[in-house]
C-alpha cells in the first residue's frame, strides 16, 4: 500500500549544465554588459534587502517579480548548497553527484515527467507567473555570477522552467511514498532486503496548527500557531514584499519563491500533513506476446507503454557513466513494483503549473474569500490547512486535492486495475471536502491526525464523508491539543506559545498505570521486584511532564522505545500505529522486560539509569552539511521537550542513525511562529539554530539557546521596526 503522504509531488525535469557567465565589470570599468547582465543589474537596483539582527532577510521589490529576484538572491546567500541540492533531487539528477546508489531515486523522479514537458508548461504559463519564474532564475544566476567562489555541484545555470519541478513546498513529494527498494527490485532485479532497525522509533513527520477565534483571545483578535515539524534547517525565515500587494513573512523551502507556511498583514496559513487519501495503486494483470506486454482492462487488453530512461551517474572513480532502464506505464501511471504476480502502477497528482500558481497566490490572499479562491485550484496535495485572518475568521481545510472514487473499494490498499469502476472520477469540489469555518468552539487544531476532533464538539462528523477523505487516525499530539485548547480563554501570543510547548506526554497516560499494576502483582520473591523497585517508584511519582532535570522522563522514554522496538513488526503487520499497539496489545511480561532493557541501556550509555533528561536530549549544530554528524565530545545544549511519538506538541526527535550515546534532535520544531491579526499585526517566532547555514556566520546558531529553552524572538514585520534592529541594508550584488 502507498499511504497518502505528508507532502506534495515535486515534479521532474533535467537541468541544463553550462559554464559560468563572465563576471560583471568592477566599478570603474566599462566593459559592455550583455542584455542579460543589464537585466540582472536593473532588477538588483529595484530590490532592497534589509537584514535584521537575526539575519532574517526582509526583501523589498518594486514588483512581485523584483521581490522574487531578491528573495532568491538572499536565499542563495544563506545556503546555496541546499537550493541546488533540492533541484538536483527534484530533477532526478542526484546520482550525477552522489553516485550509482542514487539512480533508483532518480528513476522514481524521471518516471513522472520530462524536461520537454516542463518547458512546454512554462511556455503555456500565464504571463504573471512566467515573470516570476524568469526572476527566480535571474536571481540565482545573478548570485552565481557575483559569487565566483561558490562552486555548484551540478547546476551552474538555472532556467525559469526549473521552478515547476519543485512547486509545492513540502519536505518531500507524494512521489516519495514509492518504495525505492521495491522499485529497485522490480527494475534492477535485486531482492528487497529489510534495513536494520534502530533502537529508537523514527520521529513522526508532521506539524501542528492551531487557530484561535477572537472570542477566546484577550485582544479580541484571531491568533494562529504555525508549527511545522520538519528536519531542521529545511526552511529559513524570510520576509518578501512588493508594491503589487505581496507582503509575506514565514518559512520558505530552500529554492522556492513563495512563503510556504506564514502570514501577510491580514491572513495566515499553516499546513499540516496527512489529509485525504491522494495516492492509489492499481494491480495490473500482465500478459506477454510477440515481444510486447499487455495488461487486462475491462473486457479486453491494452498495451503497456515501454519508455527507456537513461540514468547518468558518477562511478566509483569519479567518471560519468549511465544505465538505461525500460520503464513501464499503464494508463494509470508508472509501474513501481510487483505484488502476487501482478504489476503495480501508481497514480498521483500531476499538476505542477497549478500547484505553483496556488503556492504563490495564497501568499497574497488578504481575506477568507480570496484564500478560498486559491484553494479552488486543488493542488495542495495531501496537506491540511489551518487559517486565520484579521477579519476574525478561522478556518480549516482537510486536504485539498482529493480524487472522487467509488466508496465500495478499499482505497487503503491496491485496487483491481482491470476494473473500470476503480477509475478516478475527477476531483471533489472544495464544498465537498472536510472543512470548518468559525466553529462554535472558537478554536481549531490539527496535528496530522483525523479531522473529527479538529474543533471539539464543533468538529465535522465522520459519517458524513467517504473514508478516503481522511487517512490518519487520532494521535497522542491530537489528544494533547484537545486538552490545551478545550478550556482556553483570554489567549495571548505568550499563552499560545505556552500551550504549544505544554510539557505533558499523554502517550504514557495508559502505560504507566499498567506498569504499576504489573509490578504490584509480582510475587514477593520475584527477582524483578528488587531489580526494578527504584525505577517503578520514580515512575509512580512522575507527573508525566518532561523537563531537562527529570529522571523519570529519561526512564519513561527509553522504556517506551524498548516496547516500540519489540512491537513495531507486529504493529505493522496489522496496520496499527505502534504507540496504539503498545498501549493496548502488549502484556505485563513485555512491559517489565522493556523496563529492564531501558535500565540496562541507560546504565551502559550514561553510567546510571538516574540520568536527567537534559543530559541525554541535546541540540547540536556542528556543520552546515545536510547530513549532520553528531559527536558527544562536542558542545551541545540540553533540550527539555521530547519526541512527538509520546504526544509532545513541541516535537524534538532524532531521525539520523544514532552513533552517539546522546539523542541529538534533527527533526521536529524547526520554524515556529505565533501571530495575532488586527489593525497592526503582532508576531513572535523561533528557528532551530539560525537563519544562515554557513558555519562562522553570526546567524549560524544565534537562536540555538533560545530554541532549546522554547523562547521566542519578536517578529520585525513593519519597516520602521526592522530599521530599529537593522544589521545591513543593500541591493543584490553589493
Amino acid at each position: 500500500m502507498i499511504r497518502p503522504r505528508l507532502l506534495a509531488l515535486a515534479f521532474v525535469a533535467c537541468a541544463t549544465t553550462t559554464t559560468y557567465l563572465p563576471a560583471l565589470a568592477a566599478p570603474g570599468h566599462h566593459a559592455p554588459l550583455s542584455a542579460e547582465q543589464a537585466r540582472w543589474q536593473a532588477s538588483a537596483q529595484r530590490v532592497t534587502i534589509l537584514r535584521d539582527k537575526w539575519g532574517v532577510p526582509h526583501v523589498f521589490g518594486k514588483s512581485d517579480a523584483d521581490a522574487v529576484f531578491g528573495l532568491m538572491y538572499a536565499q542563495a546567500e544563506d545556503d546555496f548548497n541546499r537550493i541546488e541540492l533540492n533541484y538536483i533531487n527534484a530533477m532526478g539528477r542526484l546520482a550525477e553527484v552522489e553516485g550509482e546508489a542514487a539512480i533508483w531515486r532518480d528513476l522514481r523522479m524521471k518516471m513522472f515527467i520530462t524536461p520537454a514537458a516542463m518547458q512546454a508548461k512554462y511556455t503555456a504559463s500565464p504571463l504573471w507567473l512566467k515573470k516570476l519564474m524568469n526572476s527566480f532564475a535571474d536571481g540565482l544566476n545573478f548570485y552565481l555570477q557575483t559569487h565566483p567562489e561558490v562552486k555548484p555541484k551540478l547546476i551552474t545555470r538555472f532556467e525559469p522552467w526549473m521552478a515547476l519541478s519543485f512547486s509545492e513546498g513540502s519536505i518531500g513529494g507524494d512521489i516519495e511514498e514509492i518504495d525505492l527498494k521495491q522499485l529497485e527490485a522490480f527494475y534492477g532485479g535485486k531482492p528487497v532486503i529489510a534495513a536494520e532497525g534502530s533502537p529508537f522509533d523514527p520521529e513522526p513527520r508532521g506539524s501542528n496548527g492551531f487557530a484561535i477565534a477572537p472570542k477566546l483571545s484577550k485582544s479580541g483578535r484571531a491568533l494562529l500557531l504555525i508549527n511545522p515539524h520538519t528536519s531542521f534547517y529545511f526552511r529559513p525565515e524570510v520576509h518578501v514584499a512588493s508594491t503589487e500587494g505581496l507582503n509575506a513573512y514565514g518559512a520558505v523551502t530552500w529554492g522556492q519563491f513563495f512563503v510556504y507556511q506564514g502570514f501577510n498583514e491580514r491572513a495566515g496559513w499553516m499546513h499540516t500533513s496527512g489529509g485525504g487519501d491522494v495516492i492509489d495503486e492499481f494491480l495490473e494483470t500482465i500478459s506477454e506476446r510477440d515481444g510486447k506486454v499487455f495488461y487486462r482492462y475491462g473486457g479486453g487488453e491494452r498495451e503497456m507503454k515501454a519508455v527507456p530512461i537513461t540514468l547518468p551517474y558518477k562511478d566509483a572513480g569519479g567518471a560519468m557513466a549511465s544505465k538505461t532502464v525500460t520503464a513501464w506505464f499503464s494508463h494509470h501511471g508508472p509501474v513501481v513494483r510487483s505484488a502476487d504476480g501482478k504489476w503495480v502502477a501508481v497514480k498521483l497528482m500531476d499538476e505542477p503549473l497549478k500547484a505553483l500558481m496556488q503556492s504563490f497566490s495564497r501568499t497574497k490572499a488578504r481575506n477568507y474569500q480570496a484564500f478560498r479562491k486559491t484553494m479552488a485550484l486543488r493542488t495542495n496535495s495531501s496537506n491540511n490547512t489551518v487559517y486565520a485572518d484579521a477579519d476574525g475568521t478561522i478556518a480549516y481545510f482537510h486536504g485539498n486535492f482529493v480524487p472522487r472514487r467509488d466508496p465500495r473499494f478499499d482505497w487503503k490498499h491496491p485496487v483491481d486495475g482491470s476494473n473500470p469502476a476503480t477509475e478516478w472520477q475527477g476531483l471533489h469540489a472544495i464544498d465537498e471536502l472536510i472543512s470548518l469555518r468559525n466553529p462554535a468552539s472558537g478554536w481549531i487544531q490539527n496535528t496530522n491526525n483525523w479531522p473529527f476532533r479538529a474543533a471539539g464538539a464543533s468538529s465535522p462528523r465522520e459519517q458524513d464523508y467517504p473514508a478516503y477523505m481522511w487517512s490518519l487516525p487520532e494521535n497522542a499530539r491530537g489528544l494533547h491539543a484537545l486538552r490545551v485548547l478545550e478550556n482556553a480563554r483570554d489567549v495571548t501570543l505568550d499563552s499560545l506559545i505556552a500551550a504549544a510547548y505544554d510539557s505533558y506526554l499523554p502517550a504514557f497516560e495508559p502505560l504507566i498505570p499498567a506498569l504499576l499494576k504489573d509490578f504490584d502483582a509480582l510475587p514477593e520473591q520475584d527477582p524483578q521486584r528488587a531489580a526494578l523497585a527504584a525505577q517503578v517508584a520514580a515512575l509512580r511519582g512522575w507527573d508525566l511532564r518532561f523537563a531537562s532535570s527529570s529522571v523519570p522522563t529519561s526512564l519513561a522514554i527509553y522504556w517506551g522505545q524498548a516496547m516500540v522496538a519489540a512491537s513495531s513488526k507486529a504493529a505493522r503487520a496489522i496496520e496499527m500505529p505502534v504507540v496504539d499497539y503498545i498501549q493496548t496489545r502488549i502484556g505485563s511480561t513485555e512491559r517489565l522486560q522493556a523496563l529492564a532493557s531501558a535500565t540496562a541501556r541507560l546504565e551502559a550509555d550514561f553510567g546510571s539509569w538516574q540520568t536527567p533528561w537534559g543530559e541525554i536530549n541535546r541540540f547540536q549544530r556542528a556543520s552546515g552539511d545536510v547530513r549532520q554528524q553528531y559527536d558527544d565530545a562536542r558542545p551541545s545544549l540540553p533540550v527539555p521537550f521530547a519526541s512527538a511519538t509520546w504526544g509532545s506538541l513541541a516535537a524534538f526527535g532524532m531521525s539520523a542513525p544514532q552513533t552517539t550515546r546522546r539523542i541529538y534532535g534533527d527533526r521536529g520544531n524547526s520554524f515556529v511562529a505565533v501571530v495575532e491579526f488586527g489593525p497592526r499585526l503582532r508576531a513572535k517566532s523561533i528557528l532551530a539554530g539560525g537563519n544562515n547555514n554557513v558555519p562562522g556566520s553570526p546567524h549560524f546558531e544565534d537562536q540555538a539557546a533560545m530554541y532549546a529553552r522554547g523562547e521566542f524572538k519578536q517578529v520585525l514585520f513593519y519597516k520602521e521596526d526592522i530599521l530599529k534592529h537593522l544589521e545591513r541594508q543593500y541591493h543584490p550584488g553589493q
